[in-house]
């Protein structure tokens, strides 16, 4: 028996999927290539996959997005002219990603 509120809204039970705090962080500049290949590598190593892949140009500035699935999880990589190259999605794969591509570019 479904009950509809004097708003028009449903008013039933809630089934919510439990969604980790996410996070956005920079990883360096989006012309960086030798970044942009080690990030590659990293999210094909942990089993990405991609989802959908765009990009656009708005006067000076080019963003290419990319969103891929890693397990349960989406991650939105984005390459933007002069804000640089950045990952979204949950903060602890987040972090993760970002430790494997500073343990991957940093090494002498």
């Amino acid at each position: 028996h479904h009950r509809v509120s004097h708003t028009g809204r449903w008013k039933g039970p809630r089934f919510l999927m439990a969604s980790a705090a996410k996070k956005t962080l920079i990883l360096g500049a989006e012309y960086d290539d030798a970044l942009r290949g080690a990030l590659r590598d990293i999210l094909i190593r942990l089993g990405a996959k991609g989802l959908a892949h765009d990009w656009g140009v708005g006067g000076s500035q080019e963003l290419e997005t990319a969103e891929v699935q890693v397990g349960a999880d989406r991650v939105v990589v984005e390459a933007e002219t002069f804000v640089g190259l950045s990952i979204h999605g949950p903060a602890e794969l987040v972090e993760r990603i970002r430790a494997m591509v500073v343990a991957a570019t940093n090494q002498p």
